[in-house]
């Protein structure tokens, strides 16, 4: 995506890659396949709008932030496909970690539960499982990285001297940087068997001077400078201009994730919470966050047109689901990939429970558009035990804020305003903010403040019993979830 000062699209082009999912529980990508087609991407974005890479003043990139890659810096191939956030293979390591202690070492250090959603197990499993990568690891031969890392390796010259860099948003969300010194810990290294010499150069999220230079024969052929590097939720933070202690965000994608800015305080939770970093500009002082992640919302509903073929695009679902006034006694609860926050339960899968002859698909669609927001609800409520802070409105962004059904239930179930910007893509916008701040192309936090505008308000409909009925049901449900899968 390409924005001007006034935070306004000028062009975009975006492209869909593969989702491998070799065994149940197991989500990959092709690195290979990313890396083409986000050249593709920015050629074409470029054409669209008649803009050449000199036209840019800079670049930022966001990512899916724990997704692990491990590629050879000699020849910039992968030694396997990237293992994505969502994947589970690693929950033996994860039970492992809380069995002995370790697991509060991280929490205290990291600010994260052991969990698989992190990239720690995840590489530890490829050094363990893939042949030459320990080897290759322990001579400097075989780098990790997160996708801001592979991306940004090949923008600036791939094996002819590739830049290999992270930001702190992306380094906490591995297990293995202290959210205190902003370095790579090395007693979390030693949990995980991880040699320190694979990891990219941590830096803050705006950089000025820069994360690289894109090389001359790539998509970006020109010279521009990377100077924003944000993982995709604390990007929305910043494109949603939640920069001030108690503004809060919930981004709607793949999966949610609520946000809630503490400012420069760590602030640990008690209710399953993450402690993460939000930002960091320059030589300031980073900003800190809570962090609600939930696993499954727009890939549930990914699941009714791929696996279950009950609708032929996202889009449907929200027609499909205004067929039936509510959901009918049915709730679908998507642990596909175990539960992540409040609950940090692994063992979990799958349920939709209170069916009879009765329901349809069109329950089943307002089942999964409830569940989005119910599981949103879990994080709100947890939030507020651990912050003192009563969630008065709801910033909301990402592809499902276009389900205008979704996110009047959103209102209903939380019962508070539930608003949307103009630039609903907040996500690519933070991104361009960091990158553009760092060289003046915007000047303050001012500067971004006078770009948001308010797009769409929905107002709670329910009453109080029709909400707490509603969440009992929910939590019923989600009982069901666990004990699945012995670990």
């Amino acid at each position: 995506m390409i924005f001007d000062h006034s935070g306004a699209e000028v062009g975009r082009h975006q492209l869909e890659h593969q989702q491998i999912l070799p065994k149940a529980g197991w989500v990959e990508h092709n690195p290979v396949e990313i890396w083409e087609r986000t050249s593709a991407a920015i050629m074409t974005a470029l054409n669209k709008t008649d803009l050449v890479a000199g036209d840019l003043a800079a670049l930022g990139i966001t990512n899916q932030r724990e997704t692990t890659l491990v590629w050879n810096r000699h020849t910039g191939r992968p030694y396997h496909n990237a293992i994505v956030w969502q994947d589970t293979r690693t929950d033996r390591i994860a039970a492992a970690l809380d069995r002995d202690g370790r697991g509060d070492v991280i929490r205290r250090k990291a600010g994260l539960p052991p969990a698989t959603y992190f990239s720690g197990g995840k590489i530890q499993w490829i050094l363990d499982n893939v042949e030459g990568v320990r080897r290759d690891a322990e001579n400097g031969d075989a780098i990790f990285g997160t996708p801001d890392s592979w991306v940004t390796w090949n923008l600036t010259g791939g094996y002819r001297g590739g830049v290999h860099v992270t930001d702190v948003t992306n380094a906490s969300r591995t297990m293995l940087m202290n959210l205190e010194t902003l370095d790579w810990d090395d007693e979390l290294l030693s949990f995980f068997s991880i040699p320190r010499q694979m990891l990219p150069e941590i830096r803050p999220s705006s950089y000025p001077s820069s994360f690289g230079i894109t090389r001359d024969d790539g998509p970006l052929a020109g010279q521009v400078p990377v100077t924003g590097i944000l993982g995709d939720q604390q990007a929305a933070m910043v494109g949603q201009v939640c920069l001030e202690p108690g503004e809060a965000k919930n981004t709607y994608g793949t999966g949610n994730f609520l946000l809630l800015n503490t400012g420069e305080k760590i602030v640990r939770s008690e209710n399953g919470l993450l402690t993460t970093v939000c930002y960091q500009f320059g030589d300031a002082k980073p900003v800190y966050a809570l962090e609600g992640s939930i696993a499954v919302t727009g890939s549930a509903v990914q699941w009714l047109r791929d696996q279950l073929g009950i609708i032929s695009g996202a889009a449907q679902s929200e027609a499909l689901a205004r067929q039936v006034a509510d959901n009918g006694g049915v709730y679908f609860v998507p642990a596909f990939s175990g539960l992540f926050a409040p609950y940090w339960r692994s063992d979990a899968r799958g349920v939709i429970v209170g069916l009879s002859r009765f329901n349809t698909n069109a329950h089943l669609a307002r089942a999964t558009l409830e569940a989005i927001c119910y599981q949103s609800r879990d994080v709100v409520e947890a939030m507020e035990a651990d912050s003192g802070v009563h969630l008065e409105v709801l910033k909301v962004d990402g592809g499902i804020t276009a389900n205008a059904l979704c996110m009047q239930i959103q209102a209903d179930v939380l019962g508070v305003d539930v608003v949307k910007p103009v630039v609903a893509e907040t996500t690519a916008l933070g991104a361009a903010y960091a990158a553009g701040l760092a060289v003046g192309f915007w000047d303050s936090a001012e500067d971004l403040r006078a770009n948001w505008q308010e797009g769409q308000r929905w107002s709670a409909q329910w009453d109080d019993e029709q909400r707490s009925g509603g969440y009992t049901g929910w939590k019923k449900a989600v009982e069901r979830t666990l004990d699945w899968v012995e670990i």
